[in-house]
């Protein structure tokens, strides 16, 4: 359950200064934290997994494997627990942006979780239904067989652990734009600690025959639902002290995402680059958790934001609610080296507290785009860390970063942007001893060598806001 509002956070930062130390500096301070050990630290500087075994096993025509860069997120403190954060991204910003906002909540607020029911969703449809009288009679009459027919069957080991099929329920859906209405039975089924995708297809294969043969009618499909509305996450960021300008922006921005689908879909992605680099870190599905939580969005009949900000009194309070269904058991979670240690580096015990913490650390990333978005504007934070990017696209060595940094900066600073053409153009002068033109700001972006650089002349140079 959620920590009380009224108890304060530990004042104690066990990440202090963690974004300015070497990268064998992090290791040794996770090693302390306990976060990882030795065979952890030596894997990761390994290159993480090396030979085809676990390839070949997971998908078809595997030729290499694509890998992503793995960071932790800090300062976060999540029902009273210290948690690291382990990220898998590309996106440059995205951890940063999580570990500052998450020390500002830890000095000026608190951030509560729960999670809001248990079961999952399977789905049986009935296309074009002969007799709903009798179907509804039967269904009624036999659905507590049929959950015990499921539980002695497929779902026994769910049960075994504490879970399994809990309910069946009637449901009537139009056929497309007729008057005809379709039947789709839900079964509600709680797989404890797995994703529970097999094992609910599994069940709903099972129960096809007993019903039709109890009915009469054809079952057309079976499949699991990943709007989950049956199993929500919540969190909540309360924050204290803030200046009230501050706290009306952020509720105007809020506004704005819940009244308008435009700003929510960049709202909601904003949530999500919070949530999908830990599921990716833990092998969780992503897909299915954005599909559900965009389903979930859109419940009303309009898409909406998944998070809401109010001020209350001298209080601003951020709440998320969808559904983010796990597992911690199973899978990738359980075959892939990498997820295994992440999983170990947050420290869960269970999938309900995982999803707990991706509904915090996507809430905290929210709140940082919302304060950045209403006060200095997405870029001036977004791209000082994105210029890095443009530097080695353009070509410039580790030594020579650190000019190239601070000549980026002049050029956003004086103009408010900064493209992948002025980073080719500051080694330039950098290269030959000049100084960068502020006039650049008005040039148009030049071609530039993808084959010298590593990236495509005509991609973005920047991210969209968040």
């Amino acid at each position: 359950m959620a920590q009380s509002i009224d108890s304060p956070p530990p004042s104690h930062n066990p990440f202090e200064g963690f974004s300015k130390l070497e990268r064998w500096q992090r290791y040794k301070r996770l090693k302390e934290l306990g976060a990882l050990t030795d065979e952890d630290i030596h894997f990761l500087q390994g290159g993480g997994v090396k030979d085809f075994v676990l390839a070949e096993n997971l998908i078809e025509n595997v030729i290499g494997y694509f890998q992503l860069p793995l960071g932790v997120a800090t300062n976060f403190l999540i029902d009273g627990k210290d948690k690291v954060i382990p990220m898998a991204v590309e996106e440059t910003s995205i951890i940063a942006a999580a570990s500052k906002t998450a020390k500002w909540v830890r000095e000026q607020g608190q951030i509560t979780t729960e999670l809001i029911g248990q079961e999952i969703i399977g789905q049986i449809q009935i296309a074009r239904v002969q007799n709903w009288k009798r179907l509804a009679e039967v269904v009624e009459k036999l659905k507590s067989q049929w959950v015990e027919l499921a539980n002695s069957g497929v779902a026994r080991g769910l049960v075994e652990r504490g879970g399994g099929v809990r309910a069946i329920e009637l449901r009537k859906v139009p056929r497309g734009e007729s008057q005809e209405q379709m039947a789709v039975l839900h079964v509600l089924a709680n797989t404890c600690d797995a994703m529970g995708a097999n094992i609910i297809n599994q069940v709903c294969e099972q129960l096809k025959a007993p019903i039709e043969e109890a009915t009469g009618e054809r079952v057309t499909m079976c499949i699991l639902s990943n709007l989950v509305d049956t199993r929500v996450t919540r969190a909540q960021v309360l924050m204290r002290g803030l200046e009230p300008e501050l706290m009306e922006g952020i509720e105007e921005g809020s506004l704005f995402a819940e009244s308008d689908p435009y700003r929510a879909a960049t709202h909601n992605k904003g949530v999500l680059n919070g949530i999908d680099p830990i599921l990716i870190a833990t092998g969780n599905d992503w897909r299915a958790v954005e599909a559900g939580v965009h389903a979930y969005a859109a419940k009303s009949g309009q898409y909406k934001a998944v998070t809401t900000w109010r001020r209350q009194g001298q209080e601003l309070v951020g709440v998320f609610e969808a559904p983010i269904v796990l597992g911690t058991v199973g899978g990738v979670t359980r075959l892939h080296p990498t997820a295994q240690m992440c999983l170990k580096m947050l420290d869960v015990g269970s999938a309900a507290e995982l999803s707990r913490i991706c509904a915090a650390v996507g809430l905290v990333q929210n709140l940082g785009a919302l304060r950045a978005l209403t006060t200095v504007g997405i870029i001036e934070g977004h791209m000082k860390l994105h210029i890095r990017n443009l530097s080695l696209g353009a070509g410039a060595s580790e030594s020579e970063m650190p000019l190239m940094q601070r000549r980026l900066e002049e050029i956003l600073n004086l103009t408010r942007r900064v493209s992948l053409s002025h980073a080719v153009q500051a080694l330039k002068e950098l290269r030959s001893g000049g100084r960068p033109r502020p006039e650049w700001g008005n040039q148009e972006p030049q071609a530039v060598d993808k084959h010298s650089t590593g990236l495509s002349a005509q991609a973005p140079e920047t991210e969209p806001c968040r």
